[in-house]
């Protein structure tokens, strides 16, 4: 019997135009109007204008919730459910969504919220570095101060973050064949984030989880949990804590799963399970 899991991708995935061609179907009209309800704007219209405000964080996040939600919705209503999801940093919000942790209108006021306060975050960096010796990488992290592995992606490719010089620091003495510094203003997933973290953590508590109704493995620890507690204290600490996607994509087969379907667009997490895992069949579904 195959077991499935759906993953999730997050900032970055974002291209314009995404979602338009779900906008004809029943289910796609009214999670759209009732999102233009809560944030005061249109995702379709977001998505279809200029690309540099798609790109800004306040808007990305809603507009990847709002999309990967729908799909979500599209695949239950064939029928199709996951045996567990995933999601990588933002697409964590989708999976607990796809789980039943809560409704959708709850998960996007929480992502709205952590859209605008990441939006405001400033005086950090955070440079992508592929093909990379990783005893270089671990012990020069380890050794310097404000600078952190924020995406640990797969063996050839991470997110490091931190105070700017550290960030610069650390780039040079890993010395990786590619280094990208990412358009953000702030430190995502590090320490850097504690004050973000800190209010966002007032609105979480706020919130009722309920008991997952599929295993979620998580990105601050991927081992499968159905407690609402812990998956709320696990996103909690997600904000200033490292997305561990190495360790999801290994723990996948060791579920015994052998089907993993991308659920949004693009393939950036497809082509990380590609290079990482072998004998899973790998679909990516957008609509």
């Amino acid at each position: 019997m195959t077991k499935t899991a759906w993953v999730f991708p997050g900032q970055g995935s974002q291209v314009q135009n995404m979602g338009v061609n779900l906008q004809t179907m029943a289910i796609a009209q009214e999670k759209f109007t009732q999102a233009e309800d809560i944030l005061g704007w249109s995702v379709l219209g977001i998505c279809q204008g200029d690309e540099e405000i798609l790109s800004r964080t306040l808007y990305t996040q809603p507009c990847l919730y709002t999309i990967e939600t729908i799909l979500v919705d599209l695949l239950k209503a064939e029928g199709k459910n996951p045996d567990l999801v995933a999601g990588h940093s933002l697409g964590e919000y989708v999976a607990l969504y796809a789980a039943g942790v809560y409704d959708f209108a709850t998960g996007l006021k929480l992502v709205q919220k952590r859209g605008e306060l990441m939006d405001k975050a400033e005086g950090g960096k955070m440079v992508a570095l592929m093909k990379f010796d990783r005893q270089t990488l671990e012990k020069v992290i380890n050794a310097t101060e404000n600078v952190v592995i924020a995406n640990d992606n797969s063996d050839g490719q991470v997110v490091i973050s931190g105070e700017p010089n550290a960030v610069d620091f650390a780039v040079n003495e890993i010395n990786a064949k590619l280094a990208i510094p990412l358009k953000v203003s702030g430190a995502f997933h590090s320490p850097l984030m504690a004050i973000a973290a800190s209010e966002f953590t007032q609105i979480l508590e706020k919130v009722t989880f309920n008991t997952a109704n599929i295993p979620v493995l998580s990105n601050i620890d991927p081992t499968p949990t159905h407690d609402a507690d812990t998956i709320k204290q696990r996103l909690i600490a997600q904000m200033t804590g490292g997305v561990r996607w190495r360790e999801i994509m290994v723990e996948l087969p060791l579920q015994g799963i052998s089907e993993v379907i991308e659920v949004g667009p693009g393939k950036v997490l497809t082509g990380l399970l590609k290079r990482s895992i072998k004998n899973v069949n790998l679909i990516n579904f957008d609509g």
